[in-house]
């Protein structure tokens, strides 16, 4: 008779009103499953572990005396791209919807967890197993909601499979590396996007209706590198608000608890990062972590066209400027948000300067809404790196 591992004594612990990060729970998904065995040492909000699982996953930590280690995480190279044939309907080219692809069809994994939308909601995440290159490209374009990716992983283990590729956020990743060896898998790939302000699904709802000209029809939407957000709808047209004219306002409150008190923007644990707020306006940044991948990157390498990353400008005025803003929730009228937009986008930050600009911006911002409300966890939730990003910034109390 085969011994139950101690995650599948436990289905006891299971039940979805609990929740043992309380209101900082991101949903990844791993208290749905009898997973939640383990969530007090693998949930980012209840157990930061960053330093210790980049180790692990990467074979050292970040090292504190490199910049770019410290903004970026652990990395053998970095470099912008697109795709020489975009795919049809993809948030960006596809280069995400495109590795996983190859991946299925080379034989490297049996399975691919991504994000399907439900059919009545396109902004209703339902995570999936993706056996076919039709059911990862039912999950192109972003879901900006919080998302249980790791609910299906008892669907993983009693399927038997042995070779996966997860595709997913920092707080899911952090998790599933905390249990990545409970798997029973030969071989796990982790293919990352950075991501920022997550929101519930009502909350996405009014940050449309208060931003958007036409919410109904947002088909996608992203804080771009010009400064503005760019809203992509049915009809194809496209819509920019600039960063400076949102109702911060009204939306100070509408982002996760988790999100904002998150400092894993990039997407540390992952083997393979793809984003864009690295890479000039218009290309895909990518951040090679390990040599799985850059097995993963190779796989589609004769698909793009490649430049080195490149930095301009400095942020450092732009940031501080931007603490109290937000801290007393200052709307500008759009005039002014335009003119502002315009200038700063000619003079302001460019490639990892910008990627610099949004982390310490995101940073300054979590550290004293975790300060604040969570002053018991503050030395222990806020990683090293993190602390002295935010040490080159004056804060308000």
């Amino acid at each position: 008779m085969t011994a139950l591992r101690p995650h599948q004594k436990s289905k006891a612990l299971k039940p979805s009103s609990r929740r043992p990060a309380k209101e900082l729970c991101s949903e990844c998904g791993l208290c749905d499953t009898y997973y939640i065995h383990y969530v007090k040492e693998a949930c980012a909000f209840i157990n930061q572990q960053i330093p210790q699982l980049e180790a692990q996953s990467h074979g050292r930590s970040r090292d504190l005396d490199q910049p770019d280690d410290v903004y970026f995480g652990v990395h053998q190279e970095m470099m912008a791209a697109q795709k020489l044939e975009p795919i049809p309907g993809a948030q960006w080219t596809g280069i995400v919807s495109s590795i996983a692809i190859e991946m299925l069809h080379q034989g490297l994994v049996e399975g691919v967890v991504c994000v399907q939308n439900t059919e009545s909601d396109r902004f209703q995440p339902m995570p999936v197993i993706a056996r076919t290159a039709e059911e990862i490209l039912a999950a192109r374009v972003n879901k900006p909601t919080l998302s249980p990716n790791l609910s299906i992983l008892e669907q993983v283990e009693k399927s038997g499979m042995k070779r996966l590729l997860v595709i997913g956020v920092g707080c899911q990743i952090q998790a599933l590396r905390a249990v990545e060896k409970q798997l029973g898998l030969e071989k796990l790939y982790v293919l990352g996007t950075p991501c920022v302000d997550n929101v519930t699904r009502a909350g996405l709802q009014k940050f449309l209706d208060t931003t958007s000209r036409s919410p109904a029809t947002v088909v996608s939407y992203e804080f771009m590198q010009d400064f503005q957000v760019h809203f992509k709808h049915e009809d194809g047209s496209e819509e920019k608000v600039p960063f400076f004219g949102l109702k911060t306002n009204q939306l100070k409150d509408v982002f996760a608890p988790s999100c904002m008190s998150c400092f894993d923007y990039v997407n540390s644990l992952a083997d393979l990062v793809v984003g864009y707020m690295g890479a000039p306006f218009g290309w895909q940044w990518i951040v090679v972590r390990n040599d799985t991948g850059k097995e993963m990157l190779d796989l589609v390498q004769y698909q793009l066209r490649t430049q080195p990353v490149m930095s301009r400008g400095d942020r450092h005025q732009a940031v501080q400027q931007s603490i109290p803003a937000y801290d007393q929730g200052v709307t500008l009228p759009m005039w002014a948000a335009k003119l502002m937009g315009v200038v700063i986008e000619k003079i302001g930050p460019k490639g990892l300067e910008y990627a610099r600009f949004s982390i310490d911006s995101h940073f300054t911002r979590n550290y004293l809404y975790t300060k604040r409300n969570y002053p018991e966890k503050l030395e222990t939730h806020v990683p090293d790196f993190a602390k002295k990003i935010v040490s080159q910034y004056k804060l308000p109390e």
